[in-house]
């Protein structure tokens, strides 16, 4: 499918984190206009690069509906790349769905960027039950929406995310070695974003995955991009590493963090069960993007 411009701007919630700057970035490169909203205590430093970009800077409170509405008018769409939990994910995202309402926008796009939650049950994923929450906000609302799951950033399997294991050549896994699991890098999902956000025709749902790998394929991954051979380390089955998530979850004092230890245990979890695998992917929707595989990833590193 051909990219083309829609008319009126593009507004960006978020844009000061790093996927929501790679959605301003991409979406300027593909000559659309954009908005981004930012906040009076947002870094002074992203800011001001992102208005060197070319993007036009709002400063917004989220709790002032006239003035988010004001801002929202004549956009194409909303995109929303923000983060956090039931306090942003749920309360600043309505708040920002309703002003995108209130102003006539056509088109919303959450910050969804994950596996498919929507065949996950409540109760299963913390983070993921936000935007599962979020998302029958949006699908009573008069607008179009369309959510994009990328699966895992492949970025986080450098070192954030305990799974290819350097230092002793291991890649490590919970049950089955064969059961596939999608990968997408953030610039490629904050590519797709931004032809998404300009393309009037999307449906309610995109699945993307840069590179789709079992537990054995990321071994061979690894050592196809290291030139060493890896090896794969069972730690146990998913029931084992339920346990351990409730353990650390138990002895982890109550906080505000997006993405606790055991937080991110449960995003590997759902992963290794198979149960969101995406299906089926829209990658070929636009072919101009170039798909990043997970071993030019890790060679990066």
């Amino acid at each position: 499918m051909e990219n083309r411009i829609t008319s009126g701007p593009v507004v960006v919630a978020g844009a000061t984190g790093d996927l929501g700057g790679r959605i301003a970035r991409s979406l300027l490169s593909k000559g659309a206009s954009v908005r981004v909203l930012v906040r009076r205590d947002s870094d002074a430093a992203k800011v001001e690069a992102l208005q060197k970009a070319g993007a036009t800077i709002c400063e917004v409170d989220y709790h002032n509906p006239a003035a988010l509405a004001k801002v929202c008018e004549g956009a194409s769409c909303v995109v929303s790349a923000l983060s956090g939990l039931h306090y942003v994910m749920v309360g600043i995202q309505s708040l920002l769905l309703n002003a995108a309402l209130a102003a006539g926008v056509p088109r919303f796009i959450p910050s969804d960027f994950s596996i498919d939650f929507t065949k996950l049950p409540y109760g299963n994923n913390r983070n993921l039950d936000l935007r599962k929450e979020f998302g029958e906000r949006l699908d009573k609302a008069p607008i179009a929406a369309t959510s994009i799951l990328n699966g895992m950033f492949t970025d986080l399997l450098t070192g954030q995310a305990p799974v290819v294991l350097f230092p002793i050549k291991r890649v490590m896994y919970y049950g089955n070695p064969d059961q596939l699991m999608d990968f997408t890098t953030i610039q490629n999902t904050a590519d797709y974003t931004a032809a998404a956000a300009l393309d009037p025709t999307t449906p309610r749902y995109l699945r993307i995955a840069g590179d789709v790998l079992s537990a054995r394929g990321l071994r061979e991954a690894a050592t196809e991009a290291t030139g060493e051979e890896f090896s794969l380390f069972r730690v146990g089955g998913i029931s084992l590493l339920n346990t351990i998530i409730t353990v650390t979850k138990a002895l982890t004092p109550s906080s505000k963090e997006v993405f606790p230890a055991w937080q991110g245990m449960q995003y590997m979890r759902d992963m290794f069960t198979g149960l969101p695998k995406l299906d089926p992917l829209d990658n070929d929707r636009y072919p101009d993007i170039t798909w990043k595989r997970v071993a030019e990833v890790l060679k990066a590193r």
